[in-house]
């Protein structure tokens, strides 16, 4: 509260508000009484010319001497009930003519004595006599005994129509124009003490306009700290202020944006850093799994490369093994190979998905057909029932290469005399693709884990059979560059892999209306 503005202003207003009062103070004290001095000259110089002019201008006046005498009395009475001063005219002879004699009073008595020491005195000996004589009238400052205080004296000189020439003093007393200075000083030290009060109460009711936008704006500054940019400026004035608050707005929306943008870019930059580490992971990984697969075929094919050379066995049979052997090695890497370099194109984007319209039904039935020596060997049951085609979107190469690898993989891992299922499940706008077969489960920590590269459950089987553990990894990265959703589940008496297909949506519409009731399906044909 301390550090209010409003205080603030509130205490500057007071503090030059009582400054200018002490100044004023100060300066009617001590220069207050010449100024005061000043002025009542200037009032006595004043009302003698207005009684000069009184005088002099009364030569129109239509009347006898006595009409005029009384009309001059009542026009000087006039003039000196708006003054403070006491006057005192006298005629050549020193007779009154204003007031007259019985209304003297021991003031004019001792104005009468003045004024007839100053006509005692000789021109020309450097006293007052000489101003009189030069501009019509003096002023000097008396301090009479009589009356027992001080006062300021005009003595002056007047012609009327007739040429008479009159002598009059016009007294002032100095210590009512003290007084009244006094009281001046007194009356304006009150009003001025007044008006610091009603003047710091209206400035700290007033200040509130300004100091309550000033508050709003600091909290939405503040907010802004915090980097809430939702805060806005509210209090609008056509001012400064309200200048200032649109600026702030304008900022806060500026920052948003700059803001925005930063963390957009610092997230591609951190993308680009994740994906580069992921990269370079990926091909340290790549490098210790390919050396780790690889390592065993070359052994055994540079194993029985040497026993040919040396003839370890010189019977056509054994010769005929060593070959085989080192061939079954040889198309094992090559298969390998061939798979990595695949799943590599896909997951870097390199192997662009193309779109198209396919059956997926008739491409399952072709891949059955075509591995039919492996599953009637392995004394396998295929159970594949749909007959009615189904369309899909979707990269027919990339998709052909998913069930592939899922079918191989179920009859590798088939129970004996086991079945392979595959079903179709509409959901929605998709179809679910399910390959199952019967043999052992996978344990439940092991699931997630069959999508990483080189991963193995049964590291025996597998060489087995010559799988490098790439293909489920080939699955995922082929149904996340669909967008697609993959994954695998135990059931009851083995493991079962799916993929999610978009279906082809005359199909889907087809299907919906065949699931109407009739007369709405034929009132839909119809039309």
């Amino acid at each position: 509260m301390k550090h209010s503005i409003r205080i603030k202003l509130t205490l500057l207003l007071i503090f030059l508000t009582s400054s200018i009062i002490l100044v004023s103070w100060m300066v009617n004290k001590t220069i207050g009484m010449d100024y005061y001095m000043k002025s009542e000259e200037k009032s006595l110089i004043k009302t003698y010319n207005q009684l000069k002019q009184i005088y002099w201008s009364t030569d129109d006046f239509q009347g006898s001497d006595d009409d005029f005498r009384t009309f001059r009395e009542q026009q000087v009475d006039l003039l000196m009930s708006s003054t403070h001063f006491n006057i005192l005219i006298v005629n050549n002879n020193f007779q009154r003519v204003y007031p007259l004699s019985e209304r003297s009073s021991k003031m004019d008595t001792s104005m009468l004595r003045y004024l007839n020491e100053l006509i005692k005195a000789r021109p020309g000996d450097g006293s007052s006599v000489d101003e009189i004589f030069e501009q019509g009238y003096t002023i000097q400052k008396n301090n009479v005994k009589d009356l027992n205080g001080e006062y300021l004296d005009l003595f002056g000189i007047m012609f009327d129509r007739y040429d008479n020439k009159y002598l009059l003093i016009l007294r002032s007393p100095i210590q009512g124009v003290q007084g009244a200075a006094n009281i001046s000083s007194q009356l304006f030290a009150y009003i001025g003490i007044l008006m610091s009060v009603i003047g710091a109460i209206v400035m700290f009711w007033v200040s509130k306009k300004y100091t309550v936008p000033i508050q709003e704006m600091a909290m939405i500054a503040n907010r802004m700290v915090h980097l809430d940019f939702d805060a806005r400026v509210t209090r609008i004035n056509q001012d400064e202020l309200g200048q200032l608050g649109n600026n702030m707005n304008e900022l806060s929306a500026k920052l948003e944006e700059t803001i925005s943008e930063l963390k957009t870019a610092n997230n591609e930059l951190r993308k680009d850093i994740d994906q580069k580490i992921q990269i370079d992971e990926m091909r340290k990984e790549f490098i210790s799994h390919v050396s780790h697969e690889l390592k065993t075929p070359i052994a055994l094919i540079q194993g029985y490369a040497e026993g040919l050379k040396d003839n370890v066995n010189d019977d056509p049979e054994s010769r005929e093994f060593y070959c085989e052997v080192i061939v079954d090695e040889a198309h094992k890497m090559n298969t390998m190979v061939k798979k990595l370099l695949t799943l590599n194109q896909i997951e870097f984007g390199n192997n662009v998905v193309h779109m198209e319209r396919f059956d997926i039904v008739a491409l399952v039935k072709n891949l059955i057909q075509a591995s039919d020596i492996l599953y009637k060997k392995a004394e396998a049951t295929i159970d594949f029932q749909q007959e009615e085609p189904i369309y899909v979107w979707a990269d027919e190469y990339m998709i052909e290469e998913v069930i592939s690898n899922y079918l191989s993989n179920a009859l590798h891992h088939l129970s004996e005399k086991g079945t392979i299922t595959v079903r179709f499940e509409p959901r929605g706008n998709e179809v679910r693709v399910y390959v199952a077969n019967t043999g052992k489960q996978i344990p439940e920590e092991e699931l997630d884990k069959l999508w990483i590269k080189f991963y193995k459950v049964d590291k025996a089987r597998t060489r087995e059979y010559g799988g490098s553990g790439v293909g489920l990894s080939i699955v995922a990265a082929t149904m996340n560059a669909h967008g697609k959703a993959y994954g695998v589940q135990n059931t009851e008496d083995g493991v079962e892999f799916y993929i999610d297909l978009d279906r082809n949506p005359t199909e889907k519409i087809q299907e919906d209306q065949t699931n109407l009731p009739n007369d709405l399906s034929k009132k839909d044909a119809n039309s």
